[in-house]
């Protein structure tokens, strides 16, 4: 039985850690806040550990699933973190949605140390999570994925290597800057509706199936109508990820107005107190 190590459990990583554990692997893991660690012990098995450099000693595949660059930093590095405790030739696969600076200093300080990196962000939600349905976008070795992929098809329906250290972040950039261009779409054709006086449900049931249709609009119109915005991935995630890719783009002279124009509607979401909904929630300020 091969021993990992899942480090962060969140909404993601939580389920994904017990997809690996139900896959027959020998996990161990770590949450900053103990009662998630013990909560997951006590649905999936397992062990787990009181620090990260602890919970990942002997582990041939580390996977970290934390908030953002400075998270991933602080379990990573320092005397306590996951460096310190991997052994020699083990591989880092962080499902982190950050930069791609960051990926690149992580990996540069793994070679050092004789460790595998890979940057392997996932799109397809918390559901996605529970079902073992993700997508991954992976950056790194050739030889360093082939030896991740089989566990991670354990939570995942597709992964692809896409090129060097920072490619998964890039494409995951591409990703998000997809879907908020997608949900605002569909929040003004819903408000167009409603204010012309249709039926949007029976609408939507119609134009889905032409070039219109999409994940968005299968999976968020009906609670977007009624105003509910408890599903998903929240509109603070959103921003913050949004603001990579707008830094990414200022640095490789990208110009992505559209994709400003949504994270100053999110930003008024937020006013409107609502970080916490979920990302279809543009709806609101219309």
């Amino acid at each position: 039985m091969k021993k990992v190590s899942f480090i962060g459990l969140g909404v993601m990583g939580f389920p994904m850690a017990g997809h690996l554990q139900k896959a027959g692997y020998d996990v161990t893991v770590y949450n900053r806040t103990t009662q998630k660690s013990q909560d997951w012990v006590e649905q999936y098995g397992g062990a787990m550990a009181s620090a990260p450099f602890i919970a990942v000693m002997d582990s041939d595949i580390v996977f970290v699933c934390v908030g953002n660059d400075d998270d991933l930093r602080q379990v990573i590095l320092g005397p306590q973190g996951v460096f310190a405790g991997m052994k020699a030739k083990a591989i880092l696969v962080d499902h982190t949605t950050a930069s791609a600076t960051v990926a690149r200093e992580l990996a540069q300080q793994a070679a050092k140390l004789k460790l595998g990196f890979l940057d392997a962000p996932v799109s397809g939600g918390e559901a996605g999570a529970i079902n073992g349905q993700l997508s991954i976008m992976v950056g790194g070795e050739q030889k360093k994925y082939a030896a991740v992929e089989t566990a991670m098809q354990s939570y995942a329906k597709f992964s692809k290597l896409l090129g060097p250290v920072g490619s998964g972040q890039l494409a995951k950039m591409m990703n998000q800057i997809c879907i908020a261009g997608v949900i605002q779409g569909l929040a003004e054709a819903l408000h167009f509706g409603q204010n012309a006086g249709l039926d949007c449900a029976q609408v939507v049931e119609v134009i889905s199936q032409g070039a219109a249709g999409s994940w968005q609009m299968d999976n968020r119109h009906k609670s977007m109508l009624k105003g509910e915005y408890d599903f998903g991935f929240a509109v603070d995630w959103m921003r913050k990820d949004l603001d990579i890719a707008l830094t990414e783009a200022k640095n490789n002279g990208s110009t992505l107005p559209l994709t400003a124009l949504v994270d100053k509607f999110y930003a008024d979401v937020q006013q409107n107190g609502g970080n916490r909904w979920d990302t279809s929630s543009l709806l609101t300020r219309l």
